[in-house]
């Protein structure tokens, strides 16, 4: 993704928060030798340095994070199209003006952490669940299912971002 200057975050908190207050975006797996990755939209949580998630097992992008432990987190937030006449500059005429989209966008690169241990598990679905829905019971009331899903932990080693937002105009 190309980021001028003008678009992108002051911190890695700035794309961090942004994460959080998302929730909701595409996980994609590389793994070795294929010939795609593997893409999942998902919903995690932010916890502090880390994003956690829980898939069900039978998903493929497993199979990807065994061959090659890294990830990428793609997400983006609001976006509107600014239509031409909106970015007229001066005395322009408005019908010379040049669409664009504003939006803002993070992509966490990561290294990946699959979570099978049942204990480990349950501190992925409790992290979660207080982020998502606090008043629910402890998620080891369903002891029995934790067997159909697999937690994930992901630990951003970089993050690029761009919060496009006319930030280069008047």
């Amino acid at each position: 993704m190309f980021i001028p200057v003008a678009d992108s975050a002051r911190s890695d908190d700035e794309c961090l928060a942004f994460l959080a207050a998302q929730g909701f975006g595409h996980l994609i797996a590389p793994g070795r030798g294929r010939e795609f990755p593997v893409v999942v939209p998902t919903q995690y949580v932010v916890d502090g340095d880390s994003i956690v998630l829980h898939l069900a097992r039978p998903n493929p992008v497993w199979s990807a994070l065994d061959e090659n432990p890294v990830a990428v987190l793609s997400v983006a937030g609001d976006w509107a199209y600014i239509p031409g006449d909106w970015k007229a500059i001066g005395d322009e005429d408005p019908g010379a003006g040049i669409p664009t989209t504003y939006y803002a966008a993070v992509q966490a690169f990561c290294d990946a952490t699959i979570v099978d241990e049942p204990t480990k598990l349950l501190d992925v679905l409790r992290t979660q669940l207080a982020s998502l829905e606090p008043a629910l019971p402890d998620p080891a009331q369903h002891l029995s299912r934790l067997p159909g899903i697999r937690g994930l932990v992901l630990r951003p080693r970089e993050l690029r971002e761009k919060f496009k937002y006319g930030g280069n105009v008047d």
